[in-house]
């Protein structure tokens, strides 16, 4: 696993959203964008962490952040997350993993003595110009919104 860094320039990508609808990380341009990685929906940490974000959607808003989910899940499965935790941002289905792997977030995992490929928990800022000016790596689910928000203001 080769996982991008900050001064990398973050990959461009299209991804159905939870209403199959495409979304490219070229159409926030202009923008800050937090592209976060989660493993799986309706999970107990990724279900902290999403409702984290749900959280300090408006904070987020005011630093001039979007969000934007990743994970292997379906747009149906997507759809059930943000209906079930009334999150108020986009996610985005990643299948084929084939946006987690330019990223350099898919790889081997250890969990309760197995080994798999999966998801890591990673979540990218991406600045105005594209170009990945944070990366998110070492965190808890319960605090990594706060994180984002106190590098956000730190950054200003």
């Amino acid at each position: 696993m080769n996982t991008l860094q900050a001064g990398d320039l973050a990959p461009q990508f299209t991804l159905l959203n939870q209403n199959e609808q495409s979304v490219s990380l070229a159409q926030f341009a202009g923008k800050k964008v937090l592209v976060y990685f989660y493993p799986k929906a309706l999970t107990p940490g990724c279900t902290t962490q999403a409702c984290g974000l749900r959280d300090s959607h408006t904070e987020l808003s005011k630093l001039n952040v979007e969000v934007l989910g990743i994970s292997p899940d379906l747009p149906k499965k997507l759809t059930q997350f943000i209906e079930k935790k009334e999150l108020n941002f986009t996610l985005l289905s990643d299948p084929d993993h084939q946006v987690a792997e330019a990223f350099g977030v898919w790889g081997e995992k250890k969990f309760m003595g197995k080994i798999y490929d999966g998801i890591h928990r990673i979540s990218f800022l991406v600045n105005e110009q594209g170009v990945i000016e944070k990366v998110f790596d070492k965190f808890k689910t319960s605090e990594h919104h706060q994180i984002v928000v106190d590098y956000l203001k730190g950054a200003k």
